[in-house]
């Protein structure tokens, strides 16, 4: 999986579960919400005050490790 800005949170925990604590390290602690499924990694930033570069690289890093 090669996730952006555009990529919905709900898409990549149900690529791979375990990028769980990613997303709750960089701040998103929102997994089980509602809003989560539907929203992306960059408006998922922007409501949080995050660096969205700086997560998306942080996922990349993880699934390309997988590979």
């Amino acid at each position: 999986m090669v996730v952006s800005k555009d990529t919905i949170i709900g898409d990549v925990v149900n690529e791979d579960p375990n990028v769980a604590p990613i997303l709750m390290n960089a701040g998103l602690h929102c997994l089980g919400c509602a809003m989560a499924t539907g929203e992306t990694i960059e408006e998922a930033c922007m409501v949080h005050g995050l660096d969205c570069d700086e997560l998306i690289a942080a996922l990349n890093d993880y699934f390309s490790s997988k590979a």
